[in-house]
């Protein structure tokens, strides 16, 4: 089973590394001891504390019913308008979204920096990369 220091799980989790700390303290999240003293946080812990931390990140609000279960709260970093296409960059905590759309689309919902959007992600094509 893999194990991470706490370092690692601050940069999986987007936090710092002070703040898996103090939850470590606090009795949120389990963390041992390795062979050589170091403060580690087992992979399935880890698994469970991420998942357990994003219940509630990004609700679909109630007036909206969607099969989509992939979505990203966030907030528009960037718009780059063509004739009939658009180039919307969104950052979302840790993670950077493009997304390609009509530029009907952008101007009909008001999309511009810095207004907050979701990002929903339904795919049939999802990769999944192991350094």
């Amino acid at each position: 089973m893999p194990s991470y220091s706490i370092g690692q799980a601050a940069g999986l989790l987007g936090v710092s590394s002070e703040t898996v700390r103090r939850w470590a303290d606090g009795g949120q999240l389990r963390m041992e001891r390795d062979g050589t003293g170091n403060r580690v946080i087992d992979g399935v812990s880890l698994a469970g504390f991420a998942k357990d931390r994003a219940v509630g990140l990004h609700p679909v609000p109630g007036e909206v019913s969607t099969s989509v279960r992939n979505s990203f709260a966030g907030i528009v970093t960037g718009v780059v308008l063509d004739d009939v296409v658009a180039q919307v960059e969104v950052q979302s905590g840790p993670h950077r979204l493009v997304s390609l759309v009509t530029r009907e689309a952008v101007e009909e919902l008001g999309i511009e920096v810095g207004v907050t959007v979701t990002a929903r992600v339904k795919s049939t094509n999802v990769h999944v990369d192991r350094p």
